[in-house]
């Protein structure tokens, strides 16, 4: 009797879940070192575009007067690229020899904890965004002081009543709490947004791919 392609396919999976069917091996070691590679490339140019923008923004920072918020956000993306740049160097020890699923699986497990990490730092990255950019225009020089101080003034003087704390109003204190704590509590939400506009089809061709090697392995 005749064996059904669906058939013969699945017989290219034997021990150790290695595909040995030639043509069939080949043609997923070749879709999966494509997907894996291209991925690799996309994360290392955005590694390096964020490098660029944190000191190009640090730069332009000190000529618009807000130093402070150009270093907080050059430290934070720095803590941020120095992260995944320890991430992409476990990328690289992925044994390509592997059979392309087993090469797919180790991937997928690699980009799980990449993923995770960035989610819970995101947590944090975003609220110090946020807080960057109040104490950058708070500490700008405005003729000869602080363009913070100036505001305070203003309010201290339309409204004389309001309660301070450290000679900032407490409803300004809690208002950036609130929002910051906003940014954090979606911070992850926020994350993954940004990532599949940029990743989004690498992820999902990686997820076709996998689908498509699993129900062969069924």
């Amino acid at each position: 009797m005749e064996k059904s392609i669906e058939n013969i396919w699945k017989e290219g999976f034997l021990k150790s879940d290695a595909l040995i069917a030639p043509k069939v091996n080949n043609l997923y070691n070749q879709k999966s070192i494509h997907i894996i590679d291209k991925f690799t490339r996309m994360f290392k140019i955005n590694l390096i575009a964020i490098v660029v923008f944190s000191f190009a923004f640090l730069l332009v920072s000190f000529f618009m007067g807000i130093p402070v918020m150009g270093f907080l956000f050059f430290l934070t993306l720095s803590v941020m690229v120095w992260v995944n740049k320890k991430l992409l160097d476990g990328l690289y020890k992925i044994d390509k020899g592997e059979s392309s699923y087993q090469y797919l699986k180790a991937f997928s497990q690699w980009l799980s904890k990449q993923l995770a990490i960035n989610k819970r730092m995101a947590t944090f990255m975003y609220p110090i965004f946020f807080l960057a950019f109040i104490l950058g225009f708070w500490f700008k020089d405005a003729k000869g002081a602080f363009l913070g101080e100036r505001l305070l003034t203003k309010i201290s003087e339309s409204f004389p009543d309001l309660y301070l704390v450290f000679g900032i109003p407490l409803i300004g204190i809690a208002a950036v709490i609130l929002i910051m704590g906003i940014l954090a509590y979606f911070g992850g939400i926020i994350y993954k947004w940004d990532l599949n506009m940029i990743y989004g089809r690498v992820f999902k061709k990686l997820e076709e791919l996998l689908t498509d090697l699993e129900s062969l392995r069924a």
